[in-house]
């Protein structure tokens, strides 16, 4: 049995330490200046008699300082949108008292030292990369700050409390001499890095806690940034692979004669993922599949349906399931409420739809192995290829390019797989590319969901009981099957077992219910899905109380100062004691996730009988705060992202296929669709909670509970669907 506190620490360190945690040693990353170089100052007297400046000072793993004057962040996280490449950085370049415009990046290679200690593995995802390195880079920043300035108190034979850095140079007190960070170079060489640093106060912070420009922005507008189906290299060839579309099946035989006619098809092999076409370009390597004969071995998920799944999935609202968390007697507390109430509550299938479909580019040689790929697990992605290869991790480098969106899918290892396989048949580099086709029909989607919620009321209509069972397939039982304790998959529950609402008689349960549909982590985590049920039931016990949504959580709260904080400042925001505009419904919801808080009021009225959201408050505790600009931009995207799988569109299967296969069969949001989005950040003193995944989880119920306030009918099941 599991309280909610195990379930998060379970959830955190193990969604997604994926693969083996290979060692090695380190492997050349990929040079990605996101800034051009500047012109180096002009050298003082003082340095004329310093020794001839080395080419590379690296204090620690992650910064490197150059004779020329060039500083380099060691960047461990990928970039896939959320803007890692500014505000990684900016923790740096705050401590190591040097501008943004002084920074270039270099990319990370595959090494325990550059792990992202909250997942336990180098990877990227669960709103972590901030979290897990606000500590490390600041102290990284200060130590090399620290050694720049003893380097010049001992060239100058001065005391460093005489020395002060500023913007890459250090300054003597008497306002006359002053070195660069270039021209120190080789003096601290020869000294040892400090073993403990003073990191700045807040007070004395001049970037963090500024909005600054994304370093990425220039080159993504010029065209010059290098996503995974940029790559080229010499010799390289194209691939494509024919996967049977049926869950679960395999190819029985193929047929690739008139695949060959195809002018630039090189060859055609059978890998563990389908039947590859490899050839001298793209459009050579599509053409020559679509000419492939391939029979796929039948198999009993032929004729599934999604009827048939949720079938499935709704045998488990009844019958024993595992524990998460329990307090008190359920059972007990609801025979005795005044009043009980009982919903179900649906969440369908949704695809990640990346911008970017899936791509890797894999360089297999005898002695050596070489990715390029756009990818959320480094380590993953060189432990499967030292799996495939049989080569030592550390003949196996892994360059990451920007990955045109992730969302979780990028974790995976199945497009890495493919591009390896060829590879290592074929002799030559191959870059193995998806169609957008293929990225529906084989990804690895939210799971479908249904969640069975119970709740008492006493004679004053205060909450007494709580009953949340989650009914679904396992995510990380697949991924990470040592998580999986007492039958609890973590992912699955949380934001359900960590309810902060203060109940006496609580109980969360989860019932395993795998579905032949592949399923992965998705943006917004488990959250995504448990929160569409409990915000919305929540809102079910209010109107059963007669209460207002947002007093029934003050009241739920009333032990949570920074809960409370929240509520009372979305009130005021959203104008919540005001009657609404006529024709407008108003819908509140809180999450707490990634240990941040949001809370979320949506704006919604009926437009030729669909819902349309014309404006969204916000208003987010998310604790220290180094970019305010980068916070706005990720809930404005989990808003957008959030309501594409609330209203516009979900994954749905007929003879064992995937309906959807495109944008115009899976519709994204709109421009004209996109709300107005405000935004209030609450200052805060505690250290930085994640926000890439925050803005996903409350959109949806919020925007159900407004379409109660505005028609009067329940919204129980997503996507939206009314009645009348």
């Amino acid at each position: 049995m599991a309280d909610a506190g195990v379930g998060r620490r379970l959830s955190r360190r193990s969604l997604l330490k994926i693969g083996a945690l290979a060692g090695g040693g380190l492997a050349l990353g990929i040079h990605l200046p996101v800034r051009a170089e500047l012109d180096p100052e002009p050298r003082s007297a003082d340095a004329k008699t310093a020794p001839e400046a080395p080419v590379e000072l690296a204090p620690n793993a992650w910064v490197r300082i150059h004779g020329d004057g060039r500083i380099e962040l060691v960047l461990a996280r990928s970039e896939m949108g959320q803007g890692v490449m500014t505000a990684l950085p900016m923790l740096l370049a705050e401590e190591l008292e040097v501008g943004l415009d002084q920074v270039q990046l270099v990319i990370a290679p595959v090494a325990r030292v550059y792990a992202n200690r909250l997942l336990g593995v180098q990877a990227t995802g669960e709103s972590t990369s901030v979290r897990d390195a606000w500590t490390p880079l600041r102290e990284a920043g200060a130590a090399a700050r620290a050694l720049m300035i003893a380097a010049a108190a001992s060239v100058w034979e001065a005391l460093p409390s005489d020395c002060q850095a500023r913007r890459g140079r250090v300054h003597h007190s008497d306002g006359v001499r002053s070195l660069s960070y270039g021209e120190l170079v080789a003096t601290a060489s020869g000294l040892a890095p400090p073993d403990r640093v003073a990191l700045k106060s807040p007070a004395a912070w001049t970037l963090i806690g500024t909005s600054q420009q994304r370093l990425d922005t220039p080159e993504k507008v010029s065209g010059g940034a290098h996503f995974g189906l940029d790559i080229r290299l010499p010799g390289l060839l194209f691939a494509t692979l024919y996967r049977c579309p049926v869950p679960g099946s395999r190819v029985l035989s193929w047929r690739a004669a008139e695949t060959l006619k195809v002018a630039g098809v090189v060859d055609v092999l059978a890998v563990r993922n389908g039947i590859g076409v490899v050839a001298e370009s793209t459009w050579a390597a599509l053409q020559g599949r679509a000419r492939l004969d391939v029979s796929c071995r039948p198999t009993v998920n032929a004729n599934l349906d999604s009827q048939r799944i949720r079938s499935r999935l709704r045998i488990g609202l009844k019958g024993r399931s595992a524990v998460a968390r329990k307090s008190g007697d359920v059972s007990l507390a609801l025979a005795a409420a005044a009043h009980e109430i009982e919903a179900v509550y649906e969440v369908g299938f949704q695809p990640h739809a990346c911008m970017e479909p899936m791509n890797c580019t894999a360089d297999v040689q005898p002695d050596r192995c070489a990715l390029y790929v756009p990818t959320q697990a480094q380590e993953g992605a060189r432990a499967i290829a030292s799996a495939i290869t049989g080569l030592a991790p550390g003949r196996i480098s892994v360059h990451t390019s920007l990955l045109g969106g992730g969302d979780g899918r990028r974790l995976e290892q199945d497009f890495v797989v493919d591009a390896l396989e060829l590879s290592l048949r074929v002799h030559r580099p191959v870059q193995v590319v998806w169609t957008r086709e293929d990225d529906f029909r084989h990804d690895f989607f939210r799971p479908m969901t249904l969640h069975r919620l119970r709740g008492g009321l006493d004679a004053e209509g205060r909450v007494t009981a709580w009953f949340h069972r989650v009914v679904g397939p396992s995510v990380l039982a697949r991924l990470r099957p040592d998580s999986i304790r007492d039958g609890i998959d973590p992912f699955m529950v949380e934001g359900a077992a960590d309810i902060a609402y203060e109940i006496p008689d609580l109980r969360i349960e989860y019932r395993r219910a795998d579905t032949p549909a592949a399923v992965g982590l998705w943006r917004g985590g488990g959250y995504a899905h448990t929160s569409f049920a409990a915000e919305c039931f929540l809102d079910e016990l209010a109107a059963a109380a007669g209460q207002d949504p947002l007093m029934m959580r003050r009241h739920l709260l009333a032990g949570s100062p920074r809960h409370l904080r929240l509520l009372d400042r979305i009130g005021e925001r959203a104008g919540w004691g005001a009657a609404a505009t006529q024709g407008l419904g108003r819908g509140l919801a809180l999450v707490a996730a990634f240990e941040s808080l949001i809370a979320m009021v949506a704006e919604v009225a009926l437009e030729g009988g669909r819902v349309r959201v014309h404006r969204v408050f916000c208003v987010v505790d998310c604790g220290r705060v180094v970019n305010p600009d980068l916070v706005r931009g990720q809930i404005q995207g989990g808003v957008a992202y959030g309501l594409t799988a609330a209203l516009k569109g979900e994954i749905s299967f007929t003879d064992g296929q995937v309906d959807q296969l495109d944008f115009e069969q899976y519709p994204l949001l709109r421009f004209g669709e996109m709300p107005e989005v405000v935004i209030d950040i609450l200052p805060s003193d505690a250290d930085p909670g994640g926000v890439s995944g925050l803005g996903v989880p409350p959109i949806a119920p919020a925007v159900a509970n407004a379409v109660f306030a505005l028609t009067g009918e329940r919204v129980r099941s997503l996507p939206i669907r009314l009645a009348s």
